[in-house]
């Protein structure tokens, strides 16, 4: 951090939009040669970088507002601005909830209210002490404005003071004098409920073998008797997590609604949930959580993983989903995170965001919930597209290969196997590549020392020991560096292989080959056992089953499987004792997808309802939740951009309704005067062509005046700049943009994907341009590949058959009752794609078997063609089902190219039988 960043702090950096002087360096009087200093230091500041250092060039940069609903937090300062002592509470409500970016904006908008207000930069450090120069930097202001302050107010700034510019080798003795300092504060004001929370989280957060959980719990029910809606809430959870969970069960019960605007506090009791097992509450506070951040995020156009907890909160929000059965929800999530906007910084599939998450997590509920059509159908997709990271890319092999063998496409299958056993062979001649090449270095070696080195001198001879030791590890290392990823490839062969004798029905030998493969589920395996046929085998199966559903206690998936293994095992009794404990836990599965329509035969010889699930009994110690709809959107979906339109270098106005309809890219640069901005420029304009072929125009707005933009034109190196410049001189567009710094009053950089509808899919904002015109040009078409809308906005059915229409997916927007209609009319034919084995364990009477691997290998043959017209008249409408609406995508595309009418049904077997189609 310069000395010019700090001592500037209070008139530069904290002076919001409007509310301190414009040149807040004059007004200190500097003597001259200072302010010579001075000027010299801001004119080596690179543009859109902070004036107060690097380490500030990664805190927030626009102004806060006041958002309500961040806790009930009493805490008086020294200060005449009402509305600073808002932000105050505000920003302390913020630090509670562990949302340290929003609290750091809060107290730095405090701050240019009141530069005067010593505990703005005491919350300001508070909110850095992960970041310990940033946090001193902070301090220093608070302790140069303490004569100022109560002598409580000093009591606080002391202790931080103390703490952060402790040496950070000494964290005992450091955390010790915090907690006494603390005390102390407390001792002289006992009523100051909020020194009592701080220590709390303090003796939390340092805690070590000797700390009394006891006593921390009993310095916070102290906090909770003055106010019972407190913060504090948030670090009983975080004390007993771990521990007892059971004993922050109050506090679970209030944490979000003490502070509803923060979604950490909502998503906190559900680690206590978790741990309890009680998935059903767990799931509704992490989707409050979920809703709480997509509202945010769209509100004020943040994009989603620049929120930390966000992808964390969501994949463990589809795991809950998966055990509580909420498997259409969960693909939905999954779906969601993957189409997230990405960014090289913070979500990518190297990175832990919610597009390596999500890809994750819809992996585990297709495996999980047999849902081998929508593997095959999202792998043609941006969800499951295939990668370059090789990982991802050896999941996605397994995956569709278990697929395709599992719907009984088996030469698709095998193209999965020779795809893996490529990658494997490759790998494996790159190893040997690789110890070669380390085995000749280290014989060249030898030869260079055997040329240099004595044979009689004995130093020598011990010398040469070692550095053939060392040698030795060179060659085991360059070995060693591929055993992972040969192991992953060979385990992955062995699980294709296993499933390969599944769909041949060779259930021994799938079984030894499964075994020896890693990450197999075991339920799927105890499956394979049993279907080996061998009464030994089976009891081992079952015996496996009930293993699964002991150690994951209240998962509906393990129960279900369960209570089909002891059904098929003649083991009618024991099958519906288990199929009533699934019951209990049913009130949110999805019954149409396989593992629970295999149950539809069970449940009826069981006299059960067609609806077998039983409605859950809310438990009485979750406290009052609020509709969740209140709490924002399911989904993320893209904000508004803002409407401009400013002059171009000859004058000529340029506006963002020329946009309409088409989608482009807007880039903020900081005027001809910008080196960096310069170079953005020279990255984009060669790829205009490709962006234009790919259907997207691009602009790019200049803090420049007209005279500027002349010279940013003429300054590019190439014949004729191909990037429109407009002019926005008076920054108010950089404003709307949020590409502006409030609290330095400076524009920064900006980059933006906006579609055709003047949404905003993707941004980047910073201090620094953002110069990879290739990876903004591949994000801006997977992006607009995506469907934003909710599926509740659908087309409505038309009447007639001339009124087809299909939803975004490709689905047919034809409802059931119309499909029930017209095959009773006999106006339509219900087509089945599945495939034999999958027919023969139950259809529909109506239907007509056409396998979509038939229909793929024998579509072009005319006497194939000729023979299914016979059975499917071309003048008739065809409605193709498949068991969960995946496949039937890829067959309706093969029926359409014979000529006809087809329209996919989303609905699956299961639910069409539960819709009472014939």
């Amino acid at each position: 951090m310069t000395t010019l960043g700090i001592g500037l702090f209070v008139a530069l950096v904290l002076s919001a939009s409007n509310l301190v002087a414009a040149e807040p360096v004059e007004a200190q009087a500097k003597p001259e040669v200072e302010q010579a200093e001075a000027t010299d230091d801001l004119a080596e500041i690179l543009a859109g970088h902070s004036y107060h250092g690097e380490v500030f060039n990664e805190g927030p940069r626009q102004k806060a507002y006041l958002m309500g609903g961040t806790g009930h937090v009493d805490f008086p300062v020294t200060t005449k601005n009402e509305e600073a002592q808002k932000f105050i509470d505000q920003g302390l409500g913020q630090l509670y909830g562990f949302w340290n970016f929003e609290a750091e904006r809060s107290f730095r908008q405090a701050a240019a209210l009141d530069p005067d207000c010593a505990m703005a930069y005491w919350g300001a450090a508070m909110a850095n002490l992960g970041n310990q120069e940033r946090a001193q930097g902070f301090i220093t202001e608070a302790d140069k404005r303490k004569e100022q302050a109560s002598q409580r107010e000093v009591m606080y700034i002391k202790a931080i003071k103390a703490y952060v510019t402790a040496d950070e080798d000494k964290k005992e003795k450091r955390n010790n004098a915090y907690t006494k300092a603390l005390e102390n504060l407390i001792l002289e004001f006992p009523d100051d409920r909020e020194a009592k929370a701080l220590l709390a989280l303090h003796l939390y957060k340092s805690k070590n073998s000797s700390t009394s959980y006891f006593a921390v719990d009993s310095l916070l029910q102290d906090v909770f008797d003055a106010e019972p809606m407190h913060s504090a809430h948030h670090f009983r959870i975080h004390l007993w997590d771990h521990r007892h969970p059971e004993k922050a069960i109050p506090s679970a019960a209030l944490c979000g609604q003490t502070s509803p605007s923060i979604a950490h506090m909502w998503h906190m009791p559900g680690h206590i949930f978790s741990r309890l097992k009680r998935y059903h509450d767990a799931a509704w506070q992490q989707e409050a959580s979920a809703r709480v951040d997509h509202a945010h995020m769209m509100r004020d156009r943040v994009m989603p993983d620049q929120i930390e907890n966000f992808a964390h909160n969501n994949e463990w929000f589809i795991r809950n989903l998966i055990h509580v059965g909420r498997v259409h929800d969960a693909v939905d999530l999954a779906k969601n995170m993957t189409e997230l906007p990405r960014h090289p910084r913070y979500n990518s599939f190297e990175k832990k965001g919610s597009s390596k998450y999500g890809r994750q997590r819809l992996f585990q509920v297709l495996r999980t919930y047999e849902l081998w059509d929508d593997i095959i159908a999202l792998s043609q997709t941006p969800y499951l597209e295939p990668t370059d990271v090789d990982e991802e890319q050896i999941q996605r092999l397994r995956h569709l290969g278990m697929a395709y063998f599992l719907t009984g496409d088996v030469n698709q299958g095998r193209e999965q196997i020779a795809a893996v056993q490529s990658r494997l062979d490759a790998k494996l001649q790159e190893q040997k590549d690789a110890v070669h090449a380390a085995e000749e270095k280290a014989k060249a070696t030898d030869v260079e020392e055997q040329a240099t080195t004595s044979s009689d001198d004995k130093q020598a001879k011990q010398e040469g020991s070692d550095k053939k030791s060392n040698k030795d590890d060179a060659v085991t290392k360059a070995r060693n560096q591929f055993n992972s990823e040969i192991k992953e490839l060979k385990s992955t062969l062995n699980a294709l292989k296993g499933y390969e004798a599944v769909s041949q029905g060779e259930y021994q030998n799938a079984y030894k080959l499964l075994k020896k493969a890693d990450d197999v589920d075991p339920l799927y395996l105890a499956k394979v056992q049993w279907l080996t046929g061998d009464k030994d085998e089976q009891d081992k199966a079952e015996k496996s089953i009930r293993k699964e559903v002991k150690s994951n206690e209240n998962e509906v998936h393990p129960l279900a499987i369960l209570v089909e293994t002891l059904w098929q095992s003649g083991k009618k009794k024991e099958a519906r004792e288990v199929f009533e404990e699934l019951r209990k836990l049913s009130a949110a599965i999805d019954l149409d997808v396989p593992v629970f329509a295999r149950l539809t035969p069970i449940a009826e010889e069981l006299e059960y309802p067609a609806d077998w699930r039983v409605a859950a009994t809310p438990a009485l110690d979750i406290g009052k939740r609020p509709p969740l709809d209140s709490l924002g959107p399911f989904r993320w979906r893209p904000s508004p951009s803002q409407e401009w339109a400013l002059k171009d270098a000859e004058g000529k106005i340029r506006s963002s309704a020329e946009f309409k309809g088409q989608p482009h890219i807007v880039i903020f640069y900081l005027g001809s005067g910008c080196l960096h901005c310069a170079k953005q420029l020279q990255a984009f304009a060669p790829k205009v062509s490709d962006f234009e072929a790919a259907g997207l125009s691009m602009v790019a707005i200049s803090t420049d005046d007209q005279k500027g933009l002349k010279v940013s034109i003429d300054n590019y190196d190439k014949k004729g700049m191909p990037i429109p410049l407009v002019s926005n001189s008076d920054l108010d567009v950089f404003k709307a943009y949020r590409v502006y710094d409030d609290f330095e009053n400076q524009p920064l950089h900006g980059t933006f994907i906006i579609d055709g509808d003047g949404k905003v899919l993707w941004q980047d904002i910073s201090y620094e341009p953002f110069m990879d015109a290739e990876f903004v040009l591949k994000e801006a078409t997977r992006l607009l590949g995506n469907t934003w809308d909710d599926e509740q906005e659908k087309q409505k059915t038309g009447a007639g058959k001339q009124a087809a229409t299909f939803h975004p997916s490709g689905h047919t927007t034809d409802s059931l009752e119309t499909v029930h209609q017209r095959l009773a009319d006999k106006s339509a034919v219900l087509v089945d794609v599945r495939e034999q084995g999958e027919w023969d364990a139950g259809h529909l009477e109506t239907a007509v078997l056409v396998p979509l691997s038939e229909l793929k290998r024998d579509a072009a043959n005319q006497k194939f063609a000729e023979q299914l017209m016979k059975t499917l008249p071309l003048g008739k409408i065809i409605y193709c089902h498949c068991q969960s609406g995946a496949r039937v995508l890829a067959a309706s595309l093969l029926f359409k190219e014979l000529g006809y009418d087809v329209r996919p049904l989303k609905a699956g077997y299961g639910q069409l039988l539960k819709a009472g189609i014939p």
